[in-house]
């Protein structure tokens, strides 16, 4: 039996429908969702639904009873009062019913940064949350993305009005990449695979070198119409943030965040592309997701 958390965000869903795509998926997938009407009419029957947050202890133990793999993602702690304090209000819940009802393998969504990130803000906190899960004993796989190529779609408007992206990172910077369609790929042949022990991370890197400036060339060829970028500084996304209605811990968090981005580059050109896991690069992604999203507007 396996468990899917955030089985209506960009991972989660993609995942799902591989999932349920799979061999002998019926009778078990189990997902926990706040909002059941948010699953497509495909999970909803063919998914057991645990309605709830997989921060209720409650509801993460009903929906773990006789399951042995668990994908698992914390939300973004967008309103949170402490960012710390939001993956530990999650994170705890999971570490306690890994140890009470016998779940044998977590895949876990977590970040590139291991042994590099300092002072990180929700990278850090991302970090901490795999050593806690790996304390347990679990057999356990993060799965360790850099930047996500989805991010960009929160800028379309600024993208069709402007021809302007935002990014607080140095524009002759390489910032690796990389599509959540592969970080759902990924998952999901771990997830079906019963045979893998031992815990470690798995990076989930795209295949460009580019800068901030490579991956605006690339937005104006693919769009037809120039694309420019303008770094962002770390106290105008912070406001930027704050603006859109997150927390002021969640809004320093993000600030910390992209300050050692910019000034630690493990997201940089340090970080090794894997194609076995990340095969999709900068251009398809673009002709395949943001150009469609980018015309639908």
């Amino acid at each position: 039996m396996i468990v899917v958390t955030t089985p209506t965000g960009q991972i989660g869903r993609q995942l799902l429908d591989r999932l349920l795509d799979a061999p002998g998926a019926a009778g078990r997938i189990r997902v926990i969702v706040r909002d059941p009407a948010r699953l497509t009419p495909r999970a909803r029957e063919a998914a057991e639904v645990f309605r709830g947050s997989h921060a209720d202890p409650g509801v993460l133990a009903a929906a773990c009873e006789g399951a042995d793999r668990v994908f698992w993602l914390v939300p973004p702690a967008f309103r949170a009062d402490s960012v710390e304090g939001h993956f530990a209000a999650f994170t705890d819940p999971l570490c306690e019913v890994i140890a009470s009802r016998g779940v044998r393998r977590v895949v876990a969504v977590s970040t590139l940064g291991r042994g590099v990130a300092k002072d990180a803000g929700q990278i850090s906190a991302s970090l901490a949350m795999d050593d806690r899960i790996a304390a347990t004993g679990v057999h356990y796989r993060a799965l360790c993305p850099p930047f996500l190529m989805e991010n960009l779609l929160r800028q379309l408007a600024s993208i069709r009005d402007r021809g302007e992206i935002s990014l607080a990172v140095t524009e002759d910077r390489v910032l690796r990449t990389c599509a959540t369609s592969d970080i759902a790929a990924t998952a999901a042949r771990l997830l079906l695979d019963g045979s893998w022990t031992g815990q470690g991370d798995v990076p989930v890197v795209g295949p460009d070198e580019l800068s901030t400036e490579g991956m605006a060339k690339v937005l104006s060829e693919v769009l037809g119409r120039t694309v420019r970028v303008r770094r962002t500084g770390v106290a105008e996304y912070a406001a930027a943030m704050r603006a859109a209605g997150a927390s002021e811990a969640s809004a320093q968090g993000l600030a910390d965040m992209v300050r050692a981005l910019d000034e630690q580059g493990f997201y940089g050109i340090d970080a090794q592309s894997t194609p076995d896991t990340a095969p999709t690069g900068f251009r398809q992604w673009c002709e395949e997701v943001l150009k469609p999203a980018a015309l639908a507007g």
